[in-house]
């Protein structure tokens, strides 16, 4: 699995369990009231009004936590 700015938040945690509290620490809650978030990462990310440029490093550190 790939990880890129269109992958649905439900995917990435079911993949990389640790992203919910790497996720977390960055500002974006995955888990809001023991419900998932919907959408995207790129969309979770841009609601927290995150750059592109955050986007991209984010993913590369959400690689290395899925290995």
């Amino acid at each position: 699995m790939r990880i890129t700015k269109k992958i649905t938040i439900e995917e990435l945690v079911e993949n990389v369990p640790d992203s919910v509290k790497y996720l977390m620490e960055k500002g974006i809650n995955c888990i809001a009231c023991g419900e998932p978030i919907w959408g995207t990462l790129e969309d979770a990310a841009k609601e927290k009004n995150l750059s592109d440029e955050e986007i991209i490093f984010i993913i590369n550190d959400l690689q290395l936590l899925k290995k």
